[in-house]
């Protein structure tokens, strides 16, 4: 079976990951493959217009990686992380989402300069 997605991690996000201990990381991992296979808001949801987050609880603690969808060859069919944290309040932090809209910006500016 194909995944739905292809998943690229930024700096940011591999450093997050880079600083777990390696059982939370390997949960987190899990649940990313997992992601693209099967569609739920448990492990992918929509933040707003262009964000979205993994989601992860392990140990009573929830991890979020956010992140964007690119277009690879004219589709929405790559997702690019763009950072993580540990989520310690009910509502996601505004700053994370507007921080994960920033690095989107920044990546598509860059991408399109590529061209």
């Amino acid at each position: 079976m194909k995944p739905s997605f292809e998943i690229e991690l930024l700096h940011e996000a591999v450093e997050f990951l880079e600083n777990l201990d390696s059982k939370t990381r390997e949960k987190i991992y899990y649940n990313l493959k997992k992601s693209q296979f099967v569609n739920d808001n448990e492990l992918f949801k929509k933040l707003n217009e262009s964000i979205w987050e993994f989601r992860t609880l392990y140990n009573s603690k929830a991890y979020r990686l956010f992140a964007f969808w690119d277009k690879v060859n004219g589709k929405d069919t790559l997702v690019v992380a763009t950072h993580g944290i540990l989520k310690k309040t009910q509502k996601t932090p505004p700053k994370e989402i507007k921080k994960a809209e920033d690095i989107r910006t920044q990546y598509l500016e860059h991408k399109s300069k590529k061209k």
